[in-house]
C-alpha cells in the first residue's frame, strides 16, 4: 500500500499541469465552476441576504402569528401505519399549532386504518380518509384537498418528522413576499446510520437539497417542491385543479405554479427528517422513478416552457434548460469523455481513477463542510465526511448510470407509466391524457 501511494504521488507530481487539465477537463471546466465555485459564491450571498433581511423576516413571522391562519396538513400514503404515530407526535410539538391534520390511507393492507381511527378518536388527527381501492398518491392528495379548510396546504410524507419550528418556518416566506406560491422544506436523512448506502444519501441530500436548492432558490430557478415537506397556497392548488394523477406529481405541481407567474422558494431552516432506502435495489427503483420525471415533464408535458409565446417567462425557460443541460446533456457527454479517456490512457487507468476520487473528494469535502457550518445539526453531520472519498463512485458512476438509463427508457418507451409505484389504472389514464 505504501509503495502504491508513493508511486501515485511521484507520478502526478511529475505530470505537467497542462496534461492534468487535459485528462480531467470535464472536472475542471464543467463541474468545478458549476458545483463548487459558483455554488459557494451563491450560498455566501444567500446567507448574507438572509442576515440583511433579518428584520423583514421577523416582521413576516409576526404577521403569520398575528393572523394565525388555519392550515391544512395533508398526509397521503399506503401501509404507513408504523410511521403515523411518530408523525402525529412530531406535529403536536410544533411551535405553530393552528392546523387541520388530514391523513389519507390509499388502500393500505396493514394496520393503518386501525391506528388512524384510534388517533382520530383521541383528537390527534382531525380527519381520517380511506380509499378502499388504491388510487395513487395524487388521488389521495386530491381527496384530502376536497376537505381542506386551511389557507395553506402543507403536504407531508408519513415517514417524516420535524424540527419543532419547521411548520412555522415553512409558512413565514408567504408573509415575506405575496408573489410566493409555494415553499419547499429542507429534507434531511434520519436513518443514515442504518446502512452505508443511507450514509451516502445523507451526504447527497446535504449537497443537492440543502445546498443545491438554496442556490436554485436564490437564482429564482428552484424547480421542485418535495412532497416530503412542501407548503402551497391553497387558492393556487385549487386553480390548477390539484395534483394530476400519475407518477412525478411533485415536479408537476411545482412547474404548474411557476407557469402561473408565482415564485417558488426553498427554506433551509424548515427542516424535516425522512427515512431513505437502505439497499441498492430499493434505491435504484426510487431513482429510476425520480429520473424519469425529467423527460416526462421537462421535455414532454411542459415543453411549452421552451416556446416564446405570450406566456413565456425567461426564468422558467432557464430553470428547465439548466436542469436539462447539467443532468441530461452533461451526463451523455461524460460517457463519451470517459470512454475516450480509457482508450487513450490504458496504461495509467487505475492512477486516473484514484486521482479522480481525490479531486472529487476535495470538492465534496469543501461543500459538505460549508453546509455543516450553516446547519443546525453541524456537529452531527460533520461525521459524514468519512464517506466523502467514495462519493465520486456513488454519485459519479452509480447515480449517473441510473439517470442515463432512466432517461433513455422514458424517452424511448415512456416507462414511467409502467411503474408499479403508481396504480395501473391511474397510469393508463395518465398516459391517455399525457398527464
Amino acid at each position: 500500500m505504501i509503495d502504491f501511494w508513493q508511486r501515485f504521488f511521484d507520478f502526478w507530481l511529475n505530470v505537467p499541469p497542462e496534461r492534468i487539465i487535459r485528462l480531467f477537463w470535464y472536472f475542471f471546466l464543467l463541474e468545478v465552476p458549476r458545483y463548487l465555485l459558483f455554488d459557494l459564491i451563491v450560498v455566501i450571498l444567500f446567507m448574507l441576504k438572509r442576515l440583511w433581511n433579518t428584520r423583514a423576516y421577523e416582521s413576516a413571522r409576526n404577521q403569520l402569528f398575528a393572523e394565525n391562519p388555519l392550515i391544512s396538513i395533508i398526509v397521503p400514503g399506503k401501509n404507513e401505519g408504523v410511521h403515523i404515530p411518530k408523525l402525529v407526535q412530531s406535529l403536536t410539538e410544533q411551535t405553530y399549532r393552528n392546523y387541520q391534520l388530514i391523513i389519507i390511507d390509499d388502500g393500505s393492507t396493514d394496520n393503518t386504518p386501525i391506528i388512524c381511527r384510534k388517533l382520530e378518536k383521541e383528537g390527534k388527527i382531525d380527519l381520517f380518509l380511506r380509499n378502499e381501492e388504491r388510487g395513487g398518491k395524487a388521488s389521495a392528495a386530491n381527496l384530502a384537498l376536497r376537505f381542506s379548510k386551511g389557507k395553506f396546504i402543507v403536504h407531508l410524507d408519513a415517514d417524516t418528522s420535524f424540527d419543532r419550528d419547521a411548520i412555522e418556518k415553512i409558512l413565514t416566506p408567504f408573509y415575506a413576499n405575496p408573489e410566493i406560491g409555494a415553499v419547499g422544506g429542507n429534507v434531511k436523512v434520519r436513518n443514515a446510520k442504518e446502512a452505508v448506502v443511507a450514509s451516502f444519501q445523507a451526504v447527497e441530500y446535504l449537497q443537492t437539497i440543502t445546498m443545491g436548492r438554496m442556490v436554485a432558490s436564490y437564482l429564482g430557478i428552484y424547480k421542485i417542491v418535495s412532497g416530503a415537506f412542501g407548503a402551497f397556497r391553497k387558492d393556487l392548488i385549487d386553480r390548477v385543479g390539484g395534483w394530476d394523477i400519475g407518477p412525478g406529481l411533485d415536479g408537476d405541481i411545482t412547474v404548474k405554479i411557476r407557469k402561473m407567474g408565482y415564485r417558488i422558494v426553498f427554506e433551509p431552516r424548515a427542516v424535516c427528517l425522512t427515512n431513505v432506502p437502505t439497499s441498492l435495489k430499493k434505491l435504484s427503483k426510487q431513482r429510476f422513478r425520480w429520473a424519469r420525471s425529467m423527460v416526462r415533464f421537462r421535455l414532454r408535458k411542459h415543453a411549452d416552457i421552451f416556446v416564446p409565446d405570450q406566456n413565456f417567462q425567461f426564468r422558467n425557460f432557464f430553470s428547465s434548460v439548466e436542469n436539462l443541460f447539467f443532468n441530461v446533456v452533461l451526463d451523455a457527454l461524460w460517457f463519451f469523455y470517459v470512454i475516450r479517456l480509457v482508450i487513450q490512457n490504458p496504461d495509467i487507468l487505475f492512477l486516473m481513477v484514484v486521482m479522480k476520487m481525490f479531486l472529487y473528494g476535495m470538492s465534496n469535502f469543501v461543500q459538505v463542510v460549508l453546509v455543516c457550518m450553516m446547519s443546525e445539526r453541524g456537529r452531527q453531520e460533520i461525521k459524514l465526511l468519512m464517506y466523502i472519498p467514495f462519493m465520486s463512485i456513488y454519485d459519479g458512476y452509480y447515480l449517473r448510470l441510473i439517470r442515463t438509463i432512466a432517461y433513455a427508457r422514458e424517452w424511448l418507451a415512456s416507462s414511467s407509466y409502467d411503474d408499479e409505484w403508481n396504480p395501473r389504472k391511474s397510469s393508463i389514464q395518465a398516459k391517455q391524457h399525457q398527464l
